[in-house]
């Protein structure tokens, strides 16, 4: 018979205490997102339409496309992706330096000025006072009160990490650690230079592009990373496959992500090694992801009978495999030759959808599935309410990306066309706007479904569980079921 583990119960106690301390914070944030994430569904449904019909909703001054797609983007960005981020990272931060919250006040302070400023940038949009900058579109009021709020966030966060008990480091605290850092720097900066000073619309346009790629590269893709790092390994009882490649894919990303973003203003009239150097390195940034990808993808490979029964290990795996596609699509895109083609096209579009939708929603919504028991105490309410989620996600998303990405490259070749008018080009891209509503359609239904699973879940209606298991299979050979919450140091760093 076997003795009981003195120091498993010990760490079982303790991993108890801190999801409890942090139930509240992580809940708001995961809810709320879950629903600004429905409202940006929504507007996206709304904002195709409007392609191919353009006098759909055509009466309401509040409801031109300019206005409904920068909601759209918005809601996407900073409603659901920051949110969801914001819980992953509190929380991941609390577990491996396995320190219990003492200020989740303050978190949730920090949360309800972060969404009060978003509702009045989402507002002051569909009233007329967007800036024209995509990804910075709100007033120039809302972001000052969002990097406040986020500020409180990232100081608690390295609190946490600073008063970790001394020893290992894990890789993963290594990526949150950096994206703690890099959000502020160039959030503020972006903003700053932007909205705090008058000068030439060109360079505004410059600092926009690099902002958006900063969003991308610089936090959600070392956020999501982290969580996967953590995932995989913890839900397998593994090691990761390679630990000399998770230290450098993050330094590789560390060194190559900040020059991306001046692709974008191929043929502006700046300094000709610009846009080529942002071409290079998001062209490089296919390293690191692949490096990554790979990395978690060998180590899932190792027990795939887990992968197929973990709600979590489905989705994680799919986000990575998006990542994958997400580094490819960086290198083509990028290429000269196509980024002249595509530059102005909806093809940018469906990356950024790849990127936030494809490879970070899909680990996000594989963190939820592991994190909300363990806070909450309670197992989620229904197998195929999560079968339906993850089915149709796939679905929508891949319809979206691949839609918009080969939408985008007929559309630019109908603009290079010299010899037909421009509107023959825009008509080159109606289709396609088409069947990215119905994929959108498909990603709100799935949605609502998760929203309202997710919200039954905070109220704790959920069974009742005896230790911290999702959807245990009794008849699965890990006592502690396809999600047990044993700590392994997998994806420690020395």
């Amino acid at each position: 018979m076997s003795v009981p583990d003195p120091n498993y119960d010990k760490d079982g106690v303790l991993r108890a205490s801190i999801d409890r301390s942090l139930r509240h914070p992580v809940m708001f944030f995961f809810t709320s997102g879950a629903a600004w994430l429905a409202v940006a569904i929504l507007l996206g449904i709304v904002s195709n339409a409007k392609v191919t019909s353009p006098d759909y909703l055509g009466d309401c001054s509040w409801m031109t496309y300019g206005r409904v797609n920068a909601a759209h983007q918005a809601a996407l960005i900073y409603g659901w992706g920051c949110q969801a981020a914001f819980g992953m990272m509190i929380w991941l931060m609390a577990r491996l330096s396995r320190q219990t919250c003492r200020n989740a006040g303050t978190i949730l302070v920090a949360g309800h000025v972060w969404n009060f400023a978003l509702s009045l940038g989402i507002i002051g949009i569909f009233a007329g006072g967007g800036t024209g900058m995509p990804w910075m579109e709100m007033p120039s009021f809302a972001w000052m009160p969002m990097l406040l709020a986020y500020i409180g966030i990232a100081i608690w966060s390295m609190v946490q990490f600073k008063v970790r008990p001394a020893g290992h480091t894990y890789i993963s605290q290594w990526y949150l650690l950096a994206a703690l850092i890099w959000f502020p720097w160039f959030f503020g900066s972006s903003h700053f230079l932007v909205h705090g000073f008058g000068g030439s619309p060109l360079g505004a346009a410059g600092v926009n592009a690099w902002f958006r790629s900063a969003m991308l590269l610089l936090f959600f893709a070392p956020v999501g990373i982290a969580m996967a790092y953590y995932l995989v390994p913890k839900v397998l009882g593994r090691p990761v496959y390679n630990y000399s490649l998770s230290l450098i894919g993050f330094w590789t990303l560390a060194i190559v992500a900040p020059w991306a973003g001046l692709q974008k203003m191929t043929g502006a009239p700046i300094p000709n090694f610009l846009p080529y150097l942002g071409a290079f390195a998001a062209i490089l940034f296919a390293v690191p992801a692949a490096m990554a990808g790979i990395n978690l993808l060998k180590t899932a490979a190792t027990d795939l009978k887990t992968v197929n029964e973990s709600p979590t290990l489905r989705f994680t795996v799919w986000g990575l495999i998006f990542l994958l596609v997400f580094g490819l699509a960086s290198v083509v895109l990028n290429a000269p030759k196509i980024i002249s083609i595509t530059q102005f096209t909806i093809s940018g579009y469906g990356f950024e959808v790849l990127g936030i939708y494809g490879f970070f929603s899909f680990i996000a919504f594989g963190a939820i599935y592991f994190i909300v028991p363990r806070i909450t105490r309670r197992e989620w309410l229904s197998r195929r309410l999560i079968k339906m989620h993850f089915f149709l996600s796939i679905y929508g998303v891949s319809v979206v990306v691949l839609v918009a990405l080969f939408g985008g490259l007929m559309q630019g070749v109908g603009q290079e066309d010299f010899t037909q008018p421009w509107y023959n080009a825009a008509g080159f891209a109606s289709p396609y706007a088409l069947a990215t509503t119905v994929a959108w359609s498909f990603l709100l239904i799935s949605n609502v479904f998760f929203f309202l699973h997710l919200t039954l879940m905070w109220l704790r209606l959920g069974r009742r569980s005896s230790h911290p298991t999702l959807l245990v299979d009794p008849h699965h050979d890990n006592p502690h079921g396809p999600e047990g919450d044993i700590d392994n140091a997998g994806s420690m760093v020395h």
